[in-house]
């Protein structure tokens, strides 16, 4: 048990659901490891009570927060200064609160390509298809390109609203990275089977899958799939999504978001704390299958 002092800093997870949430545990334990007198919870909170929500933990003096869906984007206007990567993407999983200064960073990009070498994995130079425009996806594009992937698909509603917002980070991606971005409509069956045949890895960065409703999947024509294929889910729970299942079953070899949020977590511990978060200690707790 971590003791609660008047002298304790909080941190938090704000998003909806979040009682799935392994957060508290990582960091909880990490603070415990390195004897810090720091406490993580969990708050279930939407995009339209964030901003009350925010406003009352910026007043209490709170040392800092994570994001998950659906409160990536929202929090980017309720915020006071955004690092040159969250600004490039355009959404904010961490913030820092000094003396009632937010500052936003996004962790997810560096998060997502650390797993996918912890997997095993090297995507340098190579095709990807990403599912998704928020902001996972959107950070992990932005990291991928940055990393020397060497083309990047992604499919979205056009009616989304970060269908514009993504298209200026595929525009940002073409003229100054040698990596090739396209944005195709989900509904382009045809351009999504040609960007499979010639993708190393598929993505899914949405919340399609999770619980817990857990009977859908982004991809429902298994046939796409082919056994050089490498399919990765940026969710956790379910560990196994039925999107990951199915193209087990055919094949390809998978990776869920467990390390993804090992990572990113790391980092956003670093950000509050200045300390590195003991990885290899945590990973062994609560990240083993």
């Amino acid at each position: 048990m971590i003791p609660i002092t008047g002298h304790t800093r909080l941190t938090a997870l704000l998003g909806s659901p979040v009682a799935h949430s392994i957060s508290p545990l990582m960091h909880n334990e990490a603070f415990r490891l390195l004897d810090l007198d720091y406490t993580y919870l969990c708050f279930d909170v939407t995009e339209d009570t964030l901003p009350t929500a925010v406003a009352g933990l910026k007043a209490c003096g709170i040392r800092g927060f994570n994001l998950t869906m659906p409160n990536k984007n929202k929090i980017v206007e309720l915020l006071d200064e955004l690092s040159p990567a969250a600004r490039l993407i355009g959404a904010v999983n961490t913030v820092v609160n000094d003396d009632g200064h937010l500052t936003g960073y996004n962790t997810d990009g560096v998060g997502y390509m650390q797993a996918v070498k912890d997997a095993g994995y090297d995507i340098t130079g190579k095709t990807i298809t990403v599912m998704g425009a928020g902001g996972a996806a959107t950070a992990i594009c932005a990291q991928a390109a940055l990393d020397g992937v060497k083309r990047i698909h992604i499919f979205a509603r056009e009616t989304s609203r970060f269908w514009s917002r993504t298209q200026k980070l595929v525009e940002n991606i073409n003229s100054t990275l040698p990596c090739e971005a396209f944005l195709h409509e989900n509904k382009d069956l045809t351009a999504l089977a040609q960007a499979i045949s010639e993708s190393t890895l598929l993505l899914n960065a949405t919340s399609v899958g999770m619980a817990p409703n857990t009977d859908g999947t982004i991809i429902e024509n298994t046939s796409l799939y082919h056994p050089d294929l490498i399919v990765s889910d940026v969710i956790y729970n379910p560990r196994e999504t039925r999107f990951l299942r199915e193209a087990r079953e055919t094949g390809c070899r998978t990776f869920n978001g467990m390390y993804m949020l090992l990572y990113q977590g790391a980092e956003a511990f670093r950000l509050w704390t200045g300390q590195d978060m003991p990885v290899d200690k945590i990973k062994a707790k609560y990240f083993s299958e």
